[in-house]
């Protein structure tokens, strides 16, 4: 008797180390970065595991820092992109899934000055702008010696600069490059006037058709890419796109009904990543604009 006891124990207890799950209804929480992302489910990395963590219209997802700049009010159910790290609070269900009640984001692992003034995907023009304000301040030095302790810490910052902004860079190619995994099912452009953010009768009425598209598909998301032309500083062209970006996510889920759990969070590219030159009238018409773009992970569209 001891002895069966003693195996249906053992047996418990193994059952329990490996499936790494409450049961059903009970409290359960993953922390790690999301692999995979279907408009419902995410798969998270956790201790090793692969953890599926089920989205609701009850999830919310917090930003301690607010690095997207999003309406927190309406929008606190973004759901991030693979390659973000997440802490996700919940209960299991009867098929070992976390039902999340509450994903958290690690700010620390993308939110950093650069990111907020060049948008979210930095690039190599960037760093080269700043490789060259360097030799500026170099040049500085050289002729005024006077000042070449003020100088020289001016360097040093933009450098250190230049390193960190290299690291976010290849944290944001992971990140987006997730979505190489995904199948393009449908995308439009929005186009705005000249500092303006909001959308035309005509591009409203392409939405709601793309969004139409959309809601026959299993598991889309939805990407959002905002942008704006050369006119103006970096740092206002940035608030410009970000602003464009959620005036459409704003219309998407108010207007034409897309769940905000389907939204990736959204890029605010700034003037990096001109669709035209800037140089002409026309260039600059073509670079106020959002990208909106409908996907599919490409496991569900090839079954």
């Amino acid at each position: 008797m001891q002895t069966k006891i003693l195996v249906s124990v053992v047996v418990l207890m193994f059952l329990t180390s490996v499936s790494g799950f409450a049961a059903s209804g009970e409290k359960a929480k993953a922390k790690g970065m999301i692999t995979t992302r279907t408009g419902e489910t995410l798969v998270v990395k956790s201790d090793g595991k692969n953890v599926t963590v089920v989205l609701t219209d009850e999830t919310t997802t917090r930003d301690k820092k607010g690095l997207f700049g999003l309406d927190r009010e309406m929008l606190s159910n973004v759901v991030l992109s693979p390659g973000l790290k997440v802490d996700v609070n919940g209960t299991a269900d009867d098929q070992g899934r976390i039902v999340a009640k509450t994903i958290t984001v690690d700010g620390d692992d993308l939110e950093t000055a650069e990111m907020i003034e060049a948008g979210l995907h930095p690039t190599a023009q960037q760093v080269a702008t700043n490789m060259v304000a360097i030799e500026s301040n170099r040049q500085d030095t050289a002729a005024n010696k006077l000042e070449l302790a003020a100088q020289k810490e001016t360097i040093d910052t933009h450098q250190q600069n230049i390193e960190k902004n290299m690291r976010d860079i290849d944290q944001q190619v992971q990140r987006f490059a997730a979505l190489s995994e995904f199948d393009l099912k449908g995308q439009t452009v929005v186009k705005f006037k000249v500092s303006s953010s909001e959308i035309s009768d005509a591009d409203q009425e392409q939405l709601k058709q793309l969004a139409q598209s959309a809601t026959g598909l299993t598991g889309y998301i939805v990407e959002v890419m905002g942008y704006a032309d050369s006119s103006g500083d970096a740092a206002m062209n940035t608030k410009l796109s970000e602003d464009r970006a959620k005036s459409v996510i704003t219309y998407l889920i108010q207007q034409c009904g897309i769940p905000v759990r389907h939204i990736v969070a959204p890029g605010a590219m700034g003037e990096y990543g001109p669709a035209a030159s800037n140089e002409t009238t026309e260039g600059r018409a073509d670079n106020r604009r959002v990208e909106v773009k409908i996907l599919v992970n490409k496991g569900i569209a090839g079954s």
